[in-house]
């Protein structure tokens, strides 16, 4: 097939022009990179061998090889991994994979150097960083199990050709025709072995596969006698590994630096920041596995998309088993990076034989349980970090609230509330521990966010007796209390649903005989509130749980709350029901209407006065109103009478 031109994806230009002049501040990570995706490519052969027969490899051959060429001034990496076919080529190098979007490019263009390092690797930009060194990048790749080899070359100007080429083997090889030598702008010469070997040793240390490098030395040469020949020097030319290749999870953790904890996180992770908090530990008896967990300090992008990677790494006996095992860790702590590595996992499965393999639920078990461990040691030691650990991911670990009831006790007291007792966040033992005694059980509210809920009516009561109230700003978060259904002894119950008594018995029978004295005197009112909203809601009744508003609106005993039944009710599963409106009895306003109901019932004002309360009950709950023109027009009536 004959050489052809393509132009790169639009915005991969774009980015290509940030990479080169300001995405990165160390250029010589450009290196690194490449390395680590090599090392992908090889973990990727071994992967596939195991399921296709074709592809046999011997486990000792696989190699990182670096060759350079001060005379050409050039780089190459080469590595007998997986390969690409052609197809393969013009997909992942000539568009951007998962982050061809234009929020990307406005998050680069945005940040600043250190919030833009941030972003290498999400997206799968690192083989574009060889242009910050080179001005032509040449890669020639044939796909294991295929015939032909592909080229690719680009200077980086928003074309690359591709064409037909030589290749013995499967793999890749990666030519960066190097720019000169600027200091000034972090450019080395990245042809000097000893450059070379210490960025490698930095940065790729412990990848798992040989970095081999030839290194050119002299040596004296020798007479017969054994003496120095003067001014003569043998040239020998050696090959050298420069990593120790050793996996990182085999060490024990004293022998391990933050540094190399934190380097081979950015690996497995592409997460730039370093780790909230990592765990590296053995487990021995009748099973052993060796493991190294990662919990981040932010929520990765792909957190809530449908069918993204997750899970660990699975290896048997230092040999990748999965790439992505689901089964290792429950869904709810999907942010977890790591690996696991157990001798006791067959080399052979299949991705469903691993899901029923006794040995993947025993780690399951134990696996979780050490991640729960460790945020609730963070949790009693360094708070102010499990603040920062909760905002980002919380809402994941309320998802466990529901699905996990083996570890519900473990997950309950990590749960974190607003609530309206002041801005910080509590958890429900401290609630339980401030409650007042004659509190019955734990009272919530659920709304869209802390600012519009503590303006609620609801609350009106509550505050009154000095009731803390949990606010639950997260559709999730109801869900959550009616798993877990109470704790210690006190029940959950929602301050917007059905009728609700407060006090002492003699408070709520005085409360109770007071209301029922006066729906006789407000039969009118009622009735007519009734009959004019009864497309709006389901019952119009008086309450005491309202001091300074006039009226509200309350779910059934067992509906969903507002905020969730709106949500399902968009893609029509559920319907929206409606909401019964309590009337608070003893405000100005409500003796007003009812008197003027008593005096004139066929006044034309009573139907805008119904209206406007309802739309006053609505907008207090942070709702929208179903027709706000009405609702002005309302408004403004009003103040023209007023001001008359």
């Amino acid at each position: 097939m004959s050489t052809e031109t393509f132009s790169f994806q639009a915005e991969t230009r774009k980015l290509l022009d940030l990479m080169i002049h300001s995405l990165y501040s160390n250029k010589e990570i450009f290196l690194r990179e490449l390395i680590s995706n090599a090392s992908d490519a090889l973990d990727r052969l071994r992967f596939e061998a195991l399921t296709q027969e074709e592809l046999k490899i011997d486990e000792n051959e696989l190699e990182i090889r670096i060759e350079t060429d001060s005379d050409a001034h050039t780089l190459t990496i080469h590595d007998n991994g997986i390969g690409m076919s052609r197809e393969e080529v013009i997909k992942n190098i000539g568009t951007i994979a998962r982050s061809g979007t234009r929020e990307l490019l406005d998050q680069l263009q945005e940040s600043e150097s250190e919030a833009k390092e941030s972003l290498i690797g999400q997206f799968g930009v690192g083989f574009y960083s060889s242009f910050m060194v080179a001005d032509r990048v040449t890669m020639i790749t044939r796909r294991a199990g295929e015939e032909t080899a592909t080229r690719w070359e680009s200077e980086g100007d928003g074309e690359f050709s591709i064409g037909d080429a030589a290749r013995g083997s499967q793999g890749t090889s990666i030519t960066l025709h190097l720019k000169e030598v600027d200091r000034d702008n972090k450019i080395d010469d990245f042809t000097q072995f000893w450059t070379v070997s210490q960025i490698v040793k930095r940065y790729s240390d412990f990848v798992r596969y040989p970095i081999k490098m030839k290194q050119e030395s002299t040596k004296p040469v020798f007479d017969d006698e054994g003496n120095i020949k003067e001014g003569e020097n043998e040239i020998v030319i050696e090959d050298r590994t420069l990593n120790s290749m050793k996996p990182l999870w085999v060490r024990t953790p004293s022998d391990v630096t933050e540094d190399e904890y934190s380097e081979f996180y950015r690996q497995i992770s592409h997460d730039w920041e370093k780790p909230i908090k990592t765990l590296h530990f053995s487990v021995e008896g009748r099973l052993e596995y060796r493991s190294i967990l990662y919990i981040p300090q932010k929520a990765p992008q792909d957190l809530y998309v449908q069918g993204a990677d997750r899970g660990l790494r699975l290896y048997a006996r230092n040999v990748l088993i999965m790439e992505h095992c689901e089964d290792l860790l429950p869904m709810y702590l999907r942010f977890v990076k790591g690996v696991v590595d157990s001798a006791d996992i067959s080399l052979n499965v299949s991705r469903e034989m691993v899901q029923q393999d006794r040995h993947i639920t025993s780690m399951r078990k134990f696996l979780t349980k050490k991640v729960l461990g460790a945020l609730q040691e963070m949790f009693e030691d360094d708070k102010e970090n499990y603040l920062k650990f909760w905002n980002e991911l919380g809402r994941p670990l309320k998802e466990g609230g529901i699905n996990d009831f083996e570890n519900r006790d473990k997950l309950t007291p990590l749960l974190l509330f607003s609530t309206s007792h002041d801005e910080e966040l509590t958890t429900l033992k401290e609630y339980v521990e401030r409650k007042k005694e004659d509190q019955e059980a734990i009272y919530y509210l659920t709304g869209d966010s802390r600012e519009e809920l503590q303006h609620s009516p609801h609350l009106e009561a509550f505050n009154e007796k000095g009731y803390e109230v949990l606010f639950l700003t997260d559709p999730i978060d109801e869900l959550v209390l009616q798993s877990i259904q109470e704790f210690e002894d006190c029940k959950f119950v929602a301050i917007d649903k059905g009728e609700i008594e407060l006090g002492s018995e003699e408070e709520k029978e005085e409360k109770k005989k007071e209301i029922e004295e006066k729906k006789e005197t407000f039969n009118d009112f009622l009735t007519f509130m009734q009959k004019h909203l009864e497309d709006k809601v389901k019952d119009v009744r008086l309450t005491h749980r309202l001091t300074s508003s006039p009226v509200c609106l309350v779910g059934d005993e067992h509906a969903l709350n507002p905020q969730l039944e709106r949500l399902l009710s968009r893609d029509g599963s559920v319907p929206e029901r409606k909401r019964t409106m309590e009337v608070n009895p003893n405000h100005p306003l409500v003796l007003k209407i009812q008197k003027l109901i008593g005096e004139d019932p066929e006044s034309s004002r009573l139907g805008g006065y119904a209206d406007l309360l309802m739309g006053y009950a609505v907008l207090s709950e942070g709702e929208k109103l179903e027709n706000p023109a009405r609702f002005n027009n309302l408004v403004v009536e009003m103040m023209e009478r007023e001001l008359e």
